[in-house]
């Protein structure tokens, strides 16, 4: 699966909040033969719990039993991701606005590290805030945005310092059986916050590009959409 169509209604998506109904939050797919079971997505939410927004995306197999083999260089390093595409702006995550489309992912590379303030961590699955914008020189059209050489945009404090607008919050993370967890704190949101934003789930590889250029971090390959067209019908509801 290519992002080259669905990345138009993720486009739209995010740029409409369309009214839900309140218990329309959860999105269920049905299982896919056809998508590996460590990437088949089977549901995913995210709700609030006390001062928290708990991501969550359930699978059809073991979460984080599929891994990408080492390259051994960071130029070509792959990633695997676990990734809810959301309807934020980039400045709620402390980026500049308006950069392009907000997604929190959970991320697994063994060849490089960009832990925040230098920190390790490869081969370990951990999260990142990433802003997402269509490039057609990648294989599934979308990339993370690149900072140009010689700019000095706004970044988080916990930007890894690469020239891409990712983030490396250290947010709780659990892999557990057929689930994946992140819990983000309310706080750590700015602006709208996240309560009535709405999202997505999807499963994908990276790649960091061989030669190094822009784009430097490119998606490659969607394994699933959970809404199927990244119309993001997911929204995050209030606390009961």
């Amino acid at each position: 699966m290519k992002f080259n169509r669905l990345a138009g209604g993720l486009l739209a998506g995010a740029a409409l909040l369309c009214p839900l109904a309140a218990g329309a939050h959860d999105i269920k797919p049905g299982p896919s033969g056809k998508v590996e079971a460590a990437f088949d997505i089977v549901e995913t939410t995210v709700r609030i719990k006390g001062d928290q927004a708990i991501f969550s995306t359930r699978l059809r197999g073991e979460a984080g039993s599929r891994k990408p083999e080492a390259k051994g260089t960071f130029a070509g390093a792959p990633v695997y991701a676990y990734v809810w595409p959301t309807s934020l702006n980039s400045a709620d995550v402390g980026f500049e606005k308006d950069q392009g489309i907000v997604a929190l992912a959970v991320t697994f590379h063994p060849d490089f590290d960009d832990g925040a303030g230098g920190a390790a961590n490869r081969s370990v699955w951990h999260p990142h805030w990433v802003v997402l914008a269509k490039d057609k020189a990648c294989g599934a059209g979308l990339k993370v945005v690149d900072i140009p050489e010689g700019t000095s945009p706004r970044v988080p404090a916990t930007w890894p310092k690469v020239p891409l607008l990712i983030d490396s919050p250290a947010y709780p993370t659990e892999l557990r059986g057929e689930t994946v967890d992140v819990a983000v704190p309310l706080s750590a949101i700015g602006g709208k916050g996240l309560v009535g934003a709405s999202f997505d789930g999807v499963t994908a590889g990276l790649r960091i590009d061989g030669n190094l250029h822009q784009p430097l971090l490119c998606v490659t390959d969607v394994f699933k959409v959970a809404s199927g067209d990244l119309s993001l019908p997911g929204r995050i509801m209030p606390a009961k």
